[in-house]
């Protein structure tokens, strides 16, 4: 196969697993990372020898970069964001930037290039607490935190390139995702590491939140099976599991899964304020299912085993400590 795929955001979480996929299915891969003086190359650090891979630094927020390193390439996945919530608060500039400038970088270059099809990363903040659940691609969006906001506007923005300029534009809205690789910021690493490095009280924040949280290789077939769609263009289409746990249930299942016992601590510094909470997100995936050959094949307790055994094997990676 010889078309060229740009991808943002490719050292990150998900961005790396899906290099890994793309790679596997024979794709050529231009990974953009973010470009730093030391030349790291984060999670593709091991992948820089594969030879469908071209790995380029630069600087989403910069178009001169993204349209230099676009060139050459037949479509695009754009990932790269800023996705911490509780960092929103502290610089919400740094998020209009990186995650509304940065898309219509991505947008403007790809009008230029010609670009065959171009998937748009959402996220399912972009909802707001649910009126109702599950939530289809039809329910109202609300900015809660200046991240939701950021992501909504760069929603907007590239379908209003699909509409206004006929650009092949995707959006692509996963719900929750946690696997190998994830960063300490998110609920279950953070949980697992606290509990490996055995403290007796584990702090946490509001307790009562619904999320629906989904392996990382089904979220990655979720963004392939929307990539190869021949559908879907000028849309917004979910990916999750369909299920919902409260942030409490969570903790006591990865306890029960690790075999430990421990306390809860709830810290009002991880909490969000109170306007902000979103109070319940579970995805209705019946969009997805019905156009792809898409499917959920882990559960929860699967994924978290598996999550559980790679921190394990990982931990010197990562500090005990609160990370937004």
């Amino acid at each position: 196969m010889s078309e060229k795929v740009f991808l943002t955001g490719a050292a990150g979480f998900i961005g790396s697993h899906l290099v890994e996929q793309l790679l596997e299915y024979g794709f050529l891969v231009k990974a953009y990372v973010r470009y730093n003086s030391r030349n790291n190359w984060g999670w593709l650090e091991k992948l820089s020898e594969k030879g469908n891979l071209e790995i380029i630094s630069g600087d989403i927020r910069d178009y001169d970069s993204v349209s230099n390193s676009m060139k050459g390439c037949d479509s695009v996945i754009h990932l790269a964001a800023l996705i911490g919530i509780p960092y929103s608060y502290v610089s919400p500039l740094a998020y209009i930037k990186t995650n509304i400038e940065g898309t219509y970088n991505i947008l403007e270059a790809a009008k230029k290039y010609d670009i065959n099809n171009i998937v748009i990363t959402s996220t399912s903040e972009v909802y707001g607490s649910a009126e109702y659940v599950p939530i289809d691609e039809k329910h109202k969006l609300a900015g809660q935190s200046p991240y939701a906001a950021s992501k909504i506007s760069a929603d907007e923005i590239a379908l209003s390139y699909y509409r206004s300029f006929d650009l092949p534009v995707k959006v692509i809205r996963p719900f929750n995702t946690y696997g190998p690789r994830q960063s300490a910021r998110a609920i279950i690493p953070s949980i697992i590491i606290q509990l490996l490095y055995s403290n007796s009280k584990i702090q946490l924040g509001n307790l009562n939140p619904v999320r629906d949280f989904t392996y990382i290789p089904d979220i990655v077939n979720g963004f392939f099976e929307i990539f190869k769609s021949n559908k879907l263009f000028g849309e917004v289409t979910n990916v999750g599991s369909g299920i919902g746990i409260t942030m409490k249930e969570l903790f006591a299942l990865i306890c029960e899964l690790m075999d430990v016992k421990a306390d809860l601590s709830i810290i009002e510094e991880r909490k969000r304020p109170l306007k902000s909470e979103v109070h319940k997100l579970i995805c209705d995936n019946s969009k997805l299912i019905e156009n792809t050959n898409w499917k959920c094949t882990y559960n929860l307790e699967n994924g978290l085993l598996n999550t559980v055994e790679w921190i394990k094997a990982n931990k010197k990676m990562y500090k005990n400590i609160y990370n937004i």
